[in-house]
């Protein structure tokens, strides 16, 4: 008897969240021919039905930040840690520079069935080895110039772990944003000689933070409320991303913020070795965190789709719209009593947990927990 997984289906019976078109319910998803089509009752005689009552039918997850390449804290290899996490496009942050990104482009992002994305570290070396603190390294220029070069995979410039007491860095890779007509996304530690606001106050619309709560940011004033400078950086346009991490992400800080109504525009993971263990930062655990801070489970979707999707300027992707491409996560919602840990090692109880039961990746199927997509 052979076996196949099928690309012609029809997800019948689930609840779908699409933000995008504004779907928040029963519904039917088809896929034909790798994009999303009409969920007619005729296709039933021409495709697989699989039965997905009880489960969640979702954009495929689209996590901004990521390592697939360079060496930093152990890359990790995108189809294995982003398929069973029902996500399908990721973005790795600054892996490679402008000396190494045709390395980066031919051994990971063509190979890779997962939609493997960039953004350009403003080191011509990127993170292999450990050049991110030459700043001889930091050329605006050339990293615009390779920007430019490769439109359809790389969507800006970012800087990371630069520890010198200057604004080459951070500085380099907001010019390097503004000479190719992209967006800068900037890791920052506070100094003495660059203060956060300072960086805030640099940064254009559209360009993001990220690793918002890390304890090593100032995103709370010393009363524990979201710093007015903060505020009025929002109201102009500057975006915050999740960028979890082994590091960067505290429930002391997270939560207060996202009670005052200040959550980050992304969900990310900083998906790397060190992330992937004790703080388990991986995209559905993440997700379920902020379920335990009280976000709905709506808003969660909606900040792992359809929020990073126009954040990285690829407002095609993250949505279930007919005729686009078939990128689709099937979803559990588990109740039960669960834990989940910080970036400090601090715990948080959450009575809900997130897990994948199908992906589809371009109308395939690349993930299937329970063999669901398997026809005899």
């Amino acid at each position: 008897m052979r076996t196949n997984l099928v690309s012609d289906v029809i997800l019948k019976g689930g609840h779908v969240i699409d933000p995008v078109n504004g779907i928040d319910g029963p519904a039917d998803v088809a896929i034909t021919d790798g994009k999303i089509a009409p969920a007619r009752q005729d296709l039933e005689e021409t495709h697989r039905v699989i039965d997905v009552s009880g489960l969640f039918v979702t954009p495929g997850l689209i996590d901004i930040h990521v390592h697939v390449y360079g060496g930093y804290k152990g890359w990790l290899f995108p189809d294995q840690h982003a398929f069973p996490q029902g996500v399908t496009t990721v973005v790795d942050t600054g892996g490679s520079g402008w000396r190494d990104f045709e390395d980066f482009l031919a051994t990971i992002i063509t190979p890779s069935k997962t939609r493997v994305l960039a953004f350009l570290n403003i080191v011509g070396a990127g993170m292999t080895g450990s050049p991110e603190q030459d700043v001889t390294e930091m050329e605006p220029r050339p990293c615009a110039e390779m920007i430019k070069r490769f439109p359809d995979h790389i969507v800006g410039s970012k800087t990371a772990h630069f520890g010198g007491p200057g604004w080459e860095a951070a500085g380099g890779a907001i010019e390097a944003a503004r000479l190719s007509d992209t967006i800068a996304m900037i890791d920052f530690h506070p100094k003495p000689t660059r203060s956060y606001a300072e960086l805030l106050g640099r940064m254009a619309p559209g360009d993001m933070h990220t690793h918002l709560y890390a304890k090593h940011i100032p995103l709370l004033d010393e009363s524990g409320k979201v710093q007015n400078y903060v505020w009025r950086a929002r109201e102009r346009g500057v975006l915050w991303d999740t960028g979890h991490g082994a590091g960067s992400f505290w429930f002391r800080i997270a939560k207060p913020a996202i009670e005052q109504g200040f959550p980050p525009d992304s969900i990310s993971t900083d998906l790397h070795k060190l992330s992937r263990l004790i703080p388990n930062a991986t995209m559905l655990p993440t997700m379920s965190k902020f379920l335990a801070m009280g976000m709905d489970l709506q808003e969660v979707i909606f900040r792992s789709t359809q929020r990073p999707a126009e954040m990285i300027r690829r407002p095609k992707l993250g949505n279930l719209t007919e005729g686009s491409e078939a990128d689709v996560a099937v979803l559990s919602l588990t109740p039960g009593d669960f834990g989940f840990v910080d970036s400090g090692g601090n715990r948080a109880s959450g009575s809900l947990r997130l897990g994948c039961e199908m992906t589809f990746r371009s109308g395939k199927v690349v993930w299937d927990l329970n063999g669901r997509g398997i026809q005899s």
